[in-house]
């Protein structure tokens, strides 16, 4: 199981350097969307796109498990938070990767080295 972070999502939505390595990732059968990602695509492609696009992104995170932030994982990503000095979104991201037993995949630098977290820093050849 993959929870892929907003900042990989956004990556490949707006084919930044980071998109190709990515890829793979997005299209996998077991990936756990945070609420909080499905959050953060949709605001930011409804601030530079269109609303339409903004609500195909939606649908197409909304067709993968969408996990919600509800009392236990809100817990978890305050102690997450607290013990890595990580804001609210990427605490929720996080933990909800980790309650899953899902390994994270991000580009962001404030989760870099966390057990569970796999890395991309690197583009992937463009073809």
């Amino acid at each position: 199981m993959t929870v892929v972070d907003s900042c990989g999502w956004l990556d490949y939505l707006r084919d930044e350097p980071l998109a190709d390595a990515f890829e793979p990732y997005l299209g996998a059968t077991a990936v756990l969307v945070p609420a909080v990602v499905l959050y953060e695509a949709y605001k930011v492609m409804r601030r530079e796109r269109t609303d339409d696009e903004a609500d195909r992104v939606a649908a197409w995170l909304k067709a993968h498990v969408v996990i919600p932030l509800d009392d236990r994982l809100a817990l978890e990503a305050a102690d997450y938070s607290l013990r890595y000095r990580l804001s609210l979104a990427d605490a929720v991201v996080y933990a909800t990767a980790q309650a899953h037993h899902a390994t994270l995949v991000t580009s962001d630098e404030h989760l870099r080295g966390l057990p569970g977290v796999e890395y991309v820093d690197e583009a992937a050849p463009r073809v």
